[in-house]
């Protein structure tokens, strides 16, 4: 589930200060660490920070002149899907609302609601394809009342006022709540997965208030990092001389955003009392078919602390009791909601009224002294429903089951194991966190980048095939009479005098046997998983809010740092996914938005773009501005990303399983070496990540990542036995080497070898190949796998160095005095390369790699001055507001193109750099001498025969002489 809550606070001040010694690491500190209290370091904002104002790109004319073809296509794209009642991959013609009030998403991986910058909660909107801002929900708060003795009182929601909530909330009656926070004294913190509200002296100046929120973001833990709830932990202490009672209020509304609110008939009912933990269902049936979800909220009562409930108020609409403004009165006349007349039955919402719930925490706090408040809030939506029709069950349910009521129990269970999820948090970040070597921001920014493994529309199932329906069968002759002792899974259940158990089995049974074809020629990678390893499910995560697509590859190249890094097995699970995605040939057309042909959604041999939308798994490529079978980066990607997950896990059986896919891999790019010279080239289109940046025969980017995957492979044959193919591949690559050394200038790699006006460009991201065989190089200088590895670099040092000074003065420095990144085209005259959209941005994620490669040569000042221009410009103070949403990147006008995005999960590609992870390594050792083409006929012949059966048609001649005369054109001109 998708849930989206956007509190209110932005921007605040940083505070940061710059180490004074970071040449002397520290050891753990042997001061205890109040988990409960902001750490020393977070990224802070005062609540009542003005917004920054987000500027979204523009292009320039002579960019509009070149995409205006496409752009002709994907409008009518756009409007044709939506006729259908489906989403296009990407619309740039509709605006979305954009705030730069976002904070640390709550839940689990695969179960993101967004948080925020203080215990507020609106706008919240769900969907199991994509992420869309809905209309925004002014209920979901926090609140404090605070009573004296000598009959002083204060109370307030804990969000600053804002006009236009209390505009709007008249019918709600929230509008007579006390919105008396100013926020010049209460501080936001933020140190993913947790965060802190700091309220000091407000509302009451004696009454000291701090929020801490967690979430179950624990680095290889499989089981409670997939649940789907938030614990707030409050901190109350008292520094006057009186006594003071003390209310909490946590509300909610029966709502997932959006028209659904005032569909009617939902229902909120009380949880049943266990260990202390008082709570209230909500039970919600959403609208246009898609799954239900029950929330949960609850809190628990101790021997300081009492807690009530109001099950149900209305907000809105037809009233069946309490309305929001009686509710506060009655809490803010009694502290609490005991004189309640509530029998206990679920109570129904009407068509067009809406409902919502509250929790109120009472107790008694005396002077100097320090009292706590645990709630929690939890979501069941154990279904995740696609497009196409197909449904799976959420990781969570192989815990909890699919029941809706389980939100109870997840968050009745989360009050009572939270402490153990700090613990844990605690042991992961501190060793990072007080190692004063690196930058304070860095330490910072390393853990708020992971927002995005929550936020960024992630879906984590079960590892299940898709629950089928007698609406998927078409036409298919079949038969339910069967006798039940030969059904799977009724053997075991009781069903004496419950026929509906066994007519589900029959049906289960035979829909499982109908669509087992199916699911075998799908990318459903748990098919490899080798006898006794578990299956751990499978993991989606959009390329961007704006970008709807999943696992998108190209990008996970750079992202999936992070994850091979924290969970492994997550990452190995998405690997396996794409092994079977390549062996799978999907011949079913689909129209391509940029030159407008009809092409095979996805042919053998090739690695698809993305895992798609509308049908994960079973409709590859939802991408159709390119026909990506045709791009150069992808198979490369592949292969270097499956040989460093096989390294840093060890794990054999994974490198058995997915090594045939490797090798195909290999073989369909192989048809791109035109020449035979052993280098493939681009051909003219952006068939690259850089998908609005033409690249031309031999380049920089797609070369380099061909040579170092050549190398990867030639070790991965080793591993798994295969010292033939492992020796042809390394000629091979030995061949490519070569090529690819005479793109170098002098001082670094040209962008491609076509003459054009971007040919001599100095790429940000010319060394991407280098990067990854240096990283694997890197860890094989730790003495025991010295002889482990084997991997060369696929350049010398000194040009690597060369190369990489470059890009810091040009394309660092030059661009506003090194405080944005690394722009991605810089013209050897030090003007940014204006050729093309993509080459005037500085993309984030590409500039934390390039930092990356910077460390792995030892050149740390320069790489941490590098990284630090991503958080000038994203997430300090004066910056431009993108904290929690970091976008792919932003030109040199300052304008931001495709918030919250993939790719800036690289900053961890700068951690692996830094702490050279221990690879578990086999007898992977590469011969050194020469190996001749004379000693590998035999394979080269049957590694030809492979190929050729992977090759494509010829590319039939696209788009009139004048369009063919005006990219000519375009290309070589040197604006």
């Amino acid at each position: 589930m998708l849930l989206y809550n956007f509190l209110f606070l932005s921007k605040m001040e940083n505070g940061h200060k710059e180490d004074e010694d970071k040449e002397h690491p520290i050891k753990s500190s042997t001061c205890k660490v109040d988990p409960w209290k902001p750490d020393s370091l977070t990224w802070q904002r005062k609540l009542n920070t003005k917004a920054n104002t987000l500027t979204r790109f523009n292009l320039k004319l002579r960019e509009i002149k070149h995409l205006a073809p496409l752009g002709v296509r994907l409008w009518h794209h756009v409007n044709a899907e939506a006729a259908e009642g489906r989403i296009s991959i990407i619309d740039p013609f509709s605006k979305r609302l954009v705030t730069s009030y976002h904070g640390v998403p709550l839940g689990g991986i695969g179960e993101a609601l967004e948080e925020v910058t203080e215990v507020s909660f609106n706008g919240i909107s769900y969907s199991p394809e994509y992420v869309k801002i809905a209309q925004s929900l002014q209920i979901n708060f926090l609140i404090v009342f605070v009573s004296h003795p000598n009959g002083k009182k204060s109370s307030t929601v804990l969000c600053p006022r804002n006009p236009e909530v209390l505009k709007k909330s008249a019918s709600s009656g929230i509008g007579s709540w006390d919105w008396n926070l100013n926020g010049e004294s209460s501080t936001y913190h933020a140190l993913y997965p947790r965060a802190w509200t700091v309220y000091e002296g407000e509302p009451d100046p004696e009454i000291s208030i701090i929020s801490c929120q967690i979430s179950p973001f624990i680095p290889h833990n499989y089981k409670e990092s997939s649940f789907p709830v938030s614990v707030f932990k409050f901190t109350l202490s008292n520094s006057g001389k009186s006594s003071a009672d003390i209310t909490l209020l946590f509300t909610w509304a029966n709502s997932v955003g959006g028209t659904s609110e005032f569909s009617g008939h939902h229902y909120n009912s009380k949880m049943k009392t266990k260990d202390g933990v008082h709570g209230v269902l909500l039970n919600h049936k959403t609208a246009d078919g898609r799954p239900p979800v029950t929330f949960a909220i609850a809190a628990e009562e101790t021997g300081d602390v009492h807690i009530s409930e109001c099950p149900c108020f209305s907000i809105s609409g037809i009233s069946l009791g309490i309305t929001a403004k009686e509710m506060w009165q009655e809490i803010k006349q009694h502290g609490s909601f005991d004189r309640l007349d509530f029998d206990g039955s679920s109570i129904h919402s009407e068509p067009g009224s809406s409902i919502g719930a509250a929790l109120a925490a009472s107790l008694t706090l005396p002077p100097d002294t320090v009292r706590t408040v645990t709630f929690s809030l939890a979501w069941a939506c154990p279904e995740v429903r696609f497009a196409s029709g197909k449904t799976y069950h959420r990781r969570y349910t192989r815990f909890y089951g699919a029941r809706l009521d389980a939100a109870g129990e997840i968050a009745h269970d989360a009050i009572l194991e939270h402490a153990n999820w700090v613990s844990e948090i605690e042991a992961w970040q501190r060793p990072i966190l007080e190692d004063r070597r690196l930058p304070e921001w860095y330490r910072i920014t390393l853990f708020n980048e992971l927002y995005f493994l929550n936020a960024g529309g992630t879906i984590w199932t079960d590892g299940l095939p898709p629950m089928q329906s007698l609406a998927t069968i078409e036409q298919m002759k079949f038969s339910l009479d069967r006798s039940s002792s030969d059904l799977k899974n009724t053997k075991d259940i009781d069903h004496q005098k419950d026929s509906t158990v066994e007519i589900l089995g029959r049906m289960t049974s035979m829909l499982e046997q109908i669509h087992n074809p199916t699911t075998s020629n799908s990318a459903f990678g748990t098919y490899l998983l080798q006898s006794g390893e578990e299956n751990i499910g499978q993991f989606l995560y959009l390329e961007g809010i704006e970008y709807h697509m999943w696992n998108t590859y190209d990008v996970h190249f750079y992202s999936s740092f992070a994850i091979i890094m924290l969970f492994p097995l997550l990452e190995l699970s998405i690997q396996r996914d794409f092994a079977a995605a390549i062996m799978v040939h999907d011949p079913s057309r689909m129209k391509i938005m940029s030159d407008g042909k009809w092409v095979p959604r996805k042919v053998l041999g090739a690695v698809p773009h993305d895992i798609g939308i509308s049908d994960p798994w079973f409709e590859l490529n939802a991408y159709n501005l390119f026909d990506t079978d045709r791009w150069k980066d992808l198979n490369s990607k592949y292969v270097l990303q499956v040989y460093r997950d096989m390294v840093a896990t060890g794990d054999k059986n994974f490198a058995k399983a997915v090594w045939p896919s490797v090798y195909i891999a290999i073989a369909f790019l192989d048809q791109f070496d035109k020449d035979g010279d052993g280098m493939i080239e681009n051909d003219g289109f952006p068939d690259q990540t850089y998908d609005a940046w033409p690249v031309t025969g031999v380049s920089a980017y797609c070369g380099g990542l061909w040579v170092a995957a050549l190398q990867a492979a030639s070790a991965m044959a080793r591993e798994v036995g295969d010292s033939v193919t492992g020796d042809y591949f390394w000629f091979k690559f030995q061949k490519a080497k070569a090529v690819y050394d005479k793109l170098w200038n002098g001082s670094y790699f040209n962008y491609d070898n076509s003459g054009g006006s971007s040919s001599s460009s100095i790429q940000a991201d010319q060394l991407a190949g280098q990067w990854i065989v240096r990283l694997l190089e890197d860890l094989n200088e730790i003495p025991r796998y010295a002889r482990a590895c084997g991997l060369q670099p696929i350049v010398n040092e000194e040009k690597v160095r060369s190369a990489l000074e470059k890009v810091y003065n040009f394309n660092v420095l030059k661009v506003k005095e090194g405080k944005r990144g690394a722009v991605n085209g810089m013209l050897p005259d030090g003007r940014v390369d204006m050729s093309a959209m993509q080459s005037r941005e500085i993309w984030a994620g590409v500039t934390y790699s390039v930092a990356a490669n910077m460390i792995h040569e030892g050149m740390e000042e320069m790489a941490f001055n590098t990284a630090s221009g991503i958080y000038d410009a994203a997430w300090s103070q004066e910056g431009l507001g993108y904290s929690f949403q970091t976008p792919e990147g932003w030109n040199t006008d300052d304008e931001y193109r495709s918030l919250c995005y993939m790719r800036p999960l690289a900053i961890w590609a700068m951690q692996w750099a830094l702490s050279k992870p221990e690879l578990h390594n086999h007898d992977m050792m590469i011969k050194n001498g020469d190996i001749t083409e004379t000693l590998n006929y035999e394979h080269h012949v049957g590694f030809e025969k492979v190929a050729r059966l992977l090759k494509l048609p010829e590319v039939e001649g696209s788009g009139s002489f004048l369009q063919l005369f005006f990219d000519m054109v375009c290309r070589r001109l040197p604006f």
